[in-house]
């Protein structure tokens, strides 16, 4: 309880930062009036086109996975995926032209070799006002962005114009640094000071919608910054420079290269959407034909990505850790006689080994990466015989067979008991730990303690 008290306190810290910043801005605006009214519309629009152009990521092929999906189908849920991190980069940053612009406006020195003397509250009013303008279509839609992306816009964009605008307006930063190189390297080191405060953010507000270990989650936003944040960055410091050096006329050229990487992004994006719909089809193929009960593999890759993001795993590994749950059955096609309610758990060693590797040679002819073919092949070895994402589907498919199956009615108490006393041999303990803290956050049934220790 005081977790999530405290997590629901870091949510409305942020938000409410960003408000107050938004209200400051706001009121010396309208009290002193805006400061080179031409240049504050150029950014303002460039902006506001920017989050008309924004990615709605369910737009991306239309439907999710069991990452970031909600089956109604499903007695509870995917209720583990609603807060994960997407596989895209662009997903953190779905509208990176409008931030690219709001960074070249905090960084802008002179316009056209003439000084512009804007301040970090009018930056703030400029970046808010023009953000607001642009989601206007997107909220007619009824798909208006999360607040969290704005805030953390907001906060990070005034952390950047905080570090520049007081140097540059008091012409400090031209005295010490000049206009030279010196200048592009201090604006590059900025950048990177500014994206280690998008990326605490961001993995703050992800920790505290999901309770999920912060360390994994700064990593994996450290990590993106690597792909479309570079963009963003690299194309604010050039615009500012431009802006600069050429006038307001270097906004629309300077963009380009950023709007041609976003288009790419978004590419990949769809076709990786277009891979995982293929994967939970042919996933879906024992439950047509009887084999496993419906809405089984789904909810065995969504409570298998919730355990590897308690363990720590990067988005890589829960991509192909969500990739093999989503297969783990799937050697039971091979089967003459179905085993019964598609529970794999209670079978003897050896056939449950038979079936495993029935599964691991389909995957391989299904053309998934070889790693989730090794992991739906090793999903019924003693533990320490597995590799580390195995360890997790067989405890995750061995909960839920427990769950539904006839012979254990006992509900999620009795089925989490039953995965620790087979910890000696087939179950890691670590990874059942897992398991029940993330059930006693909000798991099925919502009845699992967390154990004491």
């Amino acid at each position: 309880m005081r977790g999530a008290v405290a997590r629901g306190a870091v949510v409305w810290g942020v938000r409410g930062a960003a408000v107050l910043l938004t209200l400051a801005g706001l009121g010396h605006t309208l009290w002193n009036g805006l400061v080179e009214p031409g240049t504050a519309l150029a950014f303002g629009a460039l902006i506001a086109c920017g989050e008309l152009a924004r990615r709605d990521t369910r737009d991306a092929g239309g439907a999710r996975g069991p990452r970031d999906a909600r089956d109604p189908r499903d007695s509870w849920g995917t209720w583990a995926a609603a807060a994960a991190a997407p596989d895209a980069a662009d997903d953190r940053q779905p509208a990176p032209l409008a931030f690219a612009g709001a960074l070249a406006y905090a960084l802008l020195g002179p316009d056209a070799a003439e000084p512009t003397h804007h301040g970090v509250l009018q930056i703030v009013t400029v970046v808010v006002a023009a953000a607001l303008a642009g989601i206007v279509p997107h909220i007619a839609r009824g798909r208006a962005p999360a607040a969290d992306h704005l805030a953390r816009r907001v906060l990070t964009v005034a952390f950047a114009a905080v570090c520049f605008q007081p140097l540059y307006n008091s012409g400090r930063l031209e005295d010490g640094i000049g206009q030279g190189p010196y200048l592009v390297l201090f604006l590059l080191l900025l950048l990177g000071l500014t994206a280690l405060c998008d990326a605490v953010l961001a993995a703050a507000l992800a920790r505290a919608r999901t309770g999920w270990p912060y360390g994994p989650l700064l990593r994996d936003e450290l990590r993106a910054q690597l792909g479309i944040g570079s963009a963003i960055c690299a194309t604010g410091v050039v615009m500012a420079l431009g802006v600069a050096v050429a006038g307001l006329w270097a906004l629309p050229v300077f963009c380009l290269p950023l709007l041609l990487t976003q288009l790419s992004f978004h590419r990949i994006t769809a076709i990786r959407t277009t891979y995982r719909q293929t994967i939970t089809s042919l996933a879906r193929a024992t439950e047509i034909a009887g084999y496993t009960r419906p809405g089984h593999s789904r909810r065995v890759a969504a409570l298998s990505c919730a355990v590897g993001r308690e363990l720590g795993l990067s988005e890589r590994e829960l991509t192909v850790l969500e990739y093999a749950a989503l297969m783990h059955d799937i050697g039971q096609l091979s089967l003459v006689d179905p085993v019964r309610s598609g529970a794999t758990a209670g079978l003897p060693a050896a056939e449950a080994r038979r079936i495993a590797a029935l599964g691991g040679e389909v995957a391989r002819q299904t053309g998934v990466p070889a790693e989730v073919a090794v992991i739906v092949e090793r999903q019924a070895d003693p533990y320490r015989e597995q590799p580390a994402l195995a360890r997790i589907v067989r405890a995750v498919n061995a909960y839920e067979d427990l769950l539904g199956g006839p012979r254990h009615p006992g509900g999620p108490l009795a089925a989490l008991e039953q995965l620790r006393l087979g910890t000696g041999r087939d179950y890691q303990p670590e990874v059942v730990e897992c398991l029940a803290r993330v059930l006693a956050r909000g798991g099925r049934d919502r009845v699992v303690p967390v154990p004491p220790g």
